[in-house]
């Protein structure tokens, strides 16, 4: 803090600026003690509880706009209804000189339509009993484990999402830490011998339609390498992008994806700064934890330049935690048709001391079997309210500011 206060800015940007509404915050403090010429706020949604949060704002961007918090609330505030404004008109011709709004309406942003389906599989029995063994361990292991095993479990949790190779690769590079080494390398040796009901269904859902470019995207590398050597034997067409390649290796790849490959296997870098809109159709072959993670999966395709509806399709096991997660995110909140951008916002309403992938975690290791129903039921009402919370403060928003502040 003190390292970043004593540098002279010729201008500061900060995004998602919303988080900045509480004047008592670290991050108000900070952008406030930092010596800048210049100040740029950007945020979708710039009040959300109580019209205190643009006085704030406001006091970042124009110190003694609003004079004090008191004398704001006593002008522009109605007793008793910190969301409803006062003196609407005046209020808003000091704020001409420091606020812009757009909005995608106004911009003429119209993306194609998107679908998404979830397919849902049963696993075969040693692939079940695989996960479900994966899962006690983890949480017999959890309580009493150290921060950095902590860390490790969770990633031997996502990895039973992924495949049982993924498993596997897991535990090899991680036994060393458990106490009881022989418990996971028997189920080691069980994964390695375990076949996956997702690889079988994503050869049947790329055969459908061979010709189509789909991208498939996999979190784990040793599903990603898996899945290579099978789309081999079954003559199926595939480069490789994955976070190892050099930018010039990168660029080759999407160049053959682009030109003649029909079929992108692709980690998770792939869905960082790249533009795909040539292809439309993504295959979420395992699922992150966090919903930004999904979301930037989904915008390498579903993005400007984009002529044609774009087709999603999540993979999943029936009984996991990623089954739970996709009910919150698909079913609850409705993920997948929401816009760009939206989705952080609204787990922003949601999230307090943990984030998304942090509560789903804790969810499955802290609940037995008998409880998981319930304590993730209850996850998805925290969603639901929190989407509500959103829709009202997006509401607020428009009452507020309607099209005064546009760009001309």
């Amino acid at each position: 803090f003190a390292l970043l206060a004593e540098q002279v800015y010729d201008l500061v940007i900060v995004d998602e600026a919303h988080h900045l509404k509480n004047r008592r915050s670290l991050n108000w403090k900070l952008v406030n003690e930092l010596k800048k010429r210049f100040l740029l706020l950007l945020s979708a949604t710039p009040v959300q509880n109580s019209l205190v949060e643009l006085y704030n704002l406001l006091t970042l961007l124009k110190p003694g706009i609003f004079k004090t918090e008191k004398e704001f609330a006593a002008t522009y505030m109605t007793p008793g209804k910190p969301r409803v404004p006062a003196n609407q008109e005046r209020m808003r011709d000091l704020m001409r000189d420091v606020m812009v709004r757009n909005t995608r309406a106004l911009v003429d942003v119209r993306l194609p339509r998107r679908h998404a389906s979830t397919l849902r599989f049963d696993a075969g029995a040693e692939e079940a009993a695989c996960y479900q063994d994966l899962s006690n361990l983890v949480r017999e292991s959890y309580p009493q484990a150290a921060s950095p095993l902590r860390m490790a479990l969770r990633h031997l949790q996502t990895a039973g999402g992924s495949s049982p190779a993924a498993i596997a690769k897991a535990i090899e590079r991680m036994r060393e830490n458990f106490p009881d080494r022989l418990q996971w390398e028997a189920l080691r040796q069980r994964c390695l011998a375990s076949g996956s009901c997702k690889e079988a269904a994503l050869v049947e859902l790329l055969k459908r339609n061979p010709e189509e470019k789909k991208i498939v995207f996999v979190h784990h590398r040793a599903t990603l390498a898996r899945l290579e050597g099978r789309m081999a034997s079954e003559g199926l067409e595939c480069v490789l992008f994955e976070g190892s390649l050099s930018g010039l290796e990168k660029d080759r790849v999407i160049e053959r994806f682009r030109d003649t490959a029909p079929l992108l296997l692709s980690t998770e870098s792939g869905g960082e700064g790249r533009n795909l809109q040539f292809c439309n159709t993504l295959i979420n072959f395992d699922l992150p934890w966090n919903p930004m993670a999904i979301e930037q999966r989904i915008g390498r395709v579903h993005r400007i330049g984009q002529t044609r509806e774009v087709f999603i399709f999540n993979l999943v096991v029936k009984n996991t935690l990623e089954e739970h997660i996709l009910r919150i995110l698909d079913e609850k909140i409705n993920m997948f048709e929401l816009v760009v951008g939206e989705i952080g916002a609204i787990l922003g309403e949601m999230e307090d001391t943990q984030d998304f992938a942090e509560m789903v975690f804790a969810a499955w290791v802290e609940a037995s079997e008998q409880e998981q129903s319930a304590v993730f039921d209850r996850l998805g009402e925290q969603a639901v309210k929190a989407l509500q919370r959103y829709e009202s403060a997006k509401a607020l928003d428009e009452k507020l500011f309607g099209e005064e502040f546009t760009t001309s």
